[in-house]
């Protein structure tokens, strides 16, 4: 998901990009496991004591668990349309998750990753885009499929986030095409962490990072330079 922002931001950075489990080659455990734990030892593996974070999507769920568990492992966090538990589902929220559930439980995996692609793309992104995120999506269907199997199976721990007690600078990235139920978290979020700055996207559903992926590298580098200018591209 992050390959056309790793190379340009490797030219200012050290950049790391965790697999999570149940995505991509990281099968899910059969044990209870915590996202945020995982990063943590990863950090810890390769020798690198604090971070900036940058999460999208349920990857920015896991950056606040992050901050929340292991607070001096982040220095700062940019958050593109983060998840959150804090803020209860919308309408069409839920009729996406009936819908994939239906579709899933039916058989119809392709039909469960053509709803992922519609729903998460905004109109910038491309048909090869689209093809990406249906492969990637295709995947992570695959490894949790076989996870479902495991017996005893994986249990993924929740981690309680209280936006209010997070203490590091911290952007918030919001599409404008997104869906209800996470313009409304990327608000919430803002006015909950003390300092936290919003910032707008017109064009972009709920993946900007692959609607356009240059402009999310601009982002990113006016972000993590500190630039004082405006942020968004």
């Amino acid at each position: 998901m992050w390959r056309p922002q790793v190379p340009a931001l490797g030219h200012r950075f050290r950049v790391i990009s965790p697999d999570l489990r149940g995505f991509g080659d990281s099968p899910l455990p059969p044990e209870p496991y915590v996202d945020a734990d995982d990063l943590a030892e990863l950090l810890d593996h390769l020798g690198v004591s604090d971070a900036a974070v940058v999460g999208a999507s349920m990857g920015g769920r896991v950056a606040l668990e992050l901050a929340t568990r292991h607070p001096d492992r982040v220095n700062s966090l940019v958050l593109l349309c983060p998840g959150y538990r804090g803020v209860p589902p919308s309408a069409a929220s839920e009729a996406f998750d009936i819908e994939e559930d239906r579709l899933l439980e039916a058989g119809n995996v392709a039909g469960a990753v053509r709803l992922n692609v519609d729903t998460w793309l905004g109109p910038e992104a491309t048909a090869e885009v689209r093809d990406q995120l249906a492969a990637m999506q295709q995947r992570a269907f695959e490894v949790q499929l076989a996870a479902d199997r495991l017996d005893p199976g994986p249990r993924h721990m929740e981690v309680v986030v209280d936006p209010t007690k997070v203490a590091v600078p911290t952007v918030i990235v919001s599409g404008d095409l997104d869906l209800d139920h996470f313009r409304t978290v990327a608000g919430v979020l803002a006015q909950l962490i003390e300092g936290a700055e919003l910032t707008r996207l017109p064009w972009a559903g709920h993946l900007p990072s692959l609607e356009r992926p240059d402009a999310v590298i601009t982002l990113l580098l006016d972000v993590l330079r500190h630039d004082p200018t405006v942020h968004a591209p």
